[in-house]
């Protein structure tokens, strides 16, 4: 089973419709036991990271996608999801993330507009060109996706960023270590290319 996680965000309904085009249909799910039990698990959202922080931690869900990860399972972040992996995110300062990534979480710091809104280039890192769903999702010169966020991950090892964007300056959009993937992109709104991205994933074995 594909554990898409419920925690009161939005944005979880496209992800499931994205996973059932993609040949393997998720299972919308609030139950932090059904999410233990996954196979694998999908985290989205689109919200603020406090509160989602928060809503992790007293429902318990938290502590089972922390679980998932450990158990080398497939897990997937998603936009805020992914940020939620981190330890910490300069929207919400004194508020605590999984920490199951490296790294943390920093708004854009440009004169352009904030937030960076549409398709845009995620282009592979050598790390990425060697993962099982990076290498094959964005190809030898990179796939567009789309993005609408106005944070994204920082201060993380070469070897956890995967793809990388360029909005007056380079930034990771695709991360990951072990069992553990995040995008900071849209796949479930990135059409054919995130509906194959998230078909890699479903059948990703770390």
């Amino acid at each position: 089973m594909i554990a898409v996680v419920d925690y009161g965000v939005n944005n979880l309904a496209s992800v499931v419709r994205a996973l059932a085009a993609a040949g393997h249909p998720g299972t919308l799910t609030a139950d932090p036991e059904e999410v233990r039990r996954a196979d694998r698990v999908v985290v989205p959202g689109v919200g603020h990271f406090a509160r989602a922080a928060v809503t992790l931690q007293v429902t318990g869900l938290g502590e089972a996608i922390r679980e998932v990860a450990a158990a080398g399972r497939p897990l997937l972040g998603i936009c805020l999801g992914m940020q939620l992996f981190h330890q910490e995110s300069e929207e919400a300062p004194g508020a605590t993330g999984l920490g199951i990534l490296p790294g943390r979480i920093v708004r854009f710091r440009t004169t352009q507009h904030v937030p960076h809104v549409g398709w845009a280039e995620v282009r592979p890192t050598p790390a990425g060109r060697a993962h099982a769903v990076a290498g094959p999702a964005l190809g030898a010169e990179g796939t567009y996706y789309y993005h609408v966020h106005s944070y994204h991950p920082a201060e993380l090892p070469d070897s956890a960023v995967l793809g990388t964007g360029d909005y007056d300056g380079i930034f990771p959009t695709l991360v990951g270590l072990g069992s553990v993937l995040g995008a900071q992109f849209h796949p479930e709104k990135s059409q054919q290319a995130g509906i194959a991205f998230m078909k890699l994933f479903a059948e990703w074995t770390p």
